[in-house]
């Protein structure tokens, strides 16, 4: 089996070989070949990692079998974004394993959908309680801001003290789907049109839930 190793580090102090090296000596002992490398120096908040990026580019490509990574947080950047990129790899048939935690979705192995399923609760459980989060803000800045206290004691993260319910950005959102019944990944769906990968997320999610 070709697998391709992921590592992450947040500094340019810190060192990936150490998780690498570890990866390597799990492939060996599984017998796998070591098909592609891929290292990113940057924090884990951060949604744009240009390895990571190709990584995911590469699996649309079947250029590997599988994705090793040392642990799950060295993935994604939240538990909901690994789930999104974990999907993504399953919808190229590319199995992702974590080798220091239980995590592996081999398609071969019933426990794995089980998995899946127990991560996909626990994104969800993360989401709501983002946007719980999110709106509270919004509503303590929206409060502050007929007070007129926006931009003497309280400013948006932006910097820049907007009013609240600003218009929505609009955009085609047929085309999001069109593309991606062509098969295109949400983050190649995200930069031809120019939208956050969140958007385009939620725009699909929002479709299959509908009746």
């Amino acid at each position: 089996m070709r697998v391709a190793l992921y590592a992450r580090v947040s500094t340019s102090d810190q060192d990936p070989e150490p998780q690498l090296g570890e990866l390597r000596s799990y492939c060996d002992r599984q017998g796998w070949e070591v098909a592609a490398t891929y290292t990113d120096i940057i924090s884990g908040t951060k949604s744009k990692r240009p390895d990571l990026d190709r990584l995911m580019a590469d699996a649309h490509r079947r250029t590997f079998d599988a994705v090793c990574v040392w642990k799950l947080d060295r993935f994604g950047r939240s538990l909901l974004d690994c789930l999104h990129k974990i999907e993504e790899l399953d919808y190229c048939g590319v199995r992702f394993i974590a080798t220091t935690q239980p995590i592996d979705t081999d398609q071969h192995n019933p426990a794995s959908r089980l998995l899946l399923h127990v991560l996909g609760t626990a994104a969800e459980f993360e989401h709501s309680l983002i946007l719980e989060r999110t709106q509270a803000g919004q509503t303590r800045y929206r409060e502050a801001y007929d007070k007129g206290e926006v931009g003497k004691t309280v400013h948006s993260r932006s910097g820049k003290d907007l009013p609240p319910h600003r218009p929505k950005r609009i955009f085609d959102r047929e085309k999001v789907f069109a593309l991606r019944r062509k098969g295109l990944s949400l983050r190649e769906i995200a930069a031809k049109m120019g939208l956050g990968l969140g958007t385009v997320t939620r725009t699909l999610e929002g479709c299959s839930k509908s009746p």
